[in-house]
């Protein structure tokens, strides 16, 4: 039992100390994440945009699961509406 209890806490202070290490890089890597699914979103909506993408046949298929994040997207890119005639969001 004294052992056991030993052993839950030493993984207690484990995971805290993970945490308490991993805390400053929390933001530098979300922000590192939020620019790499940037760069996806616009290689997928890219020739919807006029802009030549070579991948098109296999980024077409991911156009409609994206749909749902592109409002934000396209406002963090700095576009007040959709840059898409067909397709409104705001």
């Amino acid at each position: 039992m004294k052992i056991k209890r030993v052993l839950a806490w030493i993984d207690k202070a484990s995971r805290y100390a993970e945490e308490v290490y991993n805390a400053p890089y929390r933001a530098a890597i979300a922000r590192a994440r939020r620019e790499e699914d940037d760069l996806f979103m616009l290689l997928v909506f890219s020739e919807m945009m006029g802009v030549p993408n070579p991948a098109s046949y296999y980024t077409l298929e991911l156009q409609p699961l994206l749909l749902e994040r592109f409002h934000d997207w396209h406002q963090r890119m700095g576009m007040e509406h959709s840059p898409l005639d067909h397709f409104r969001c705001c």
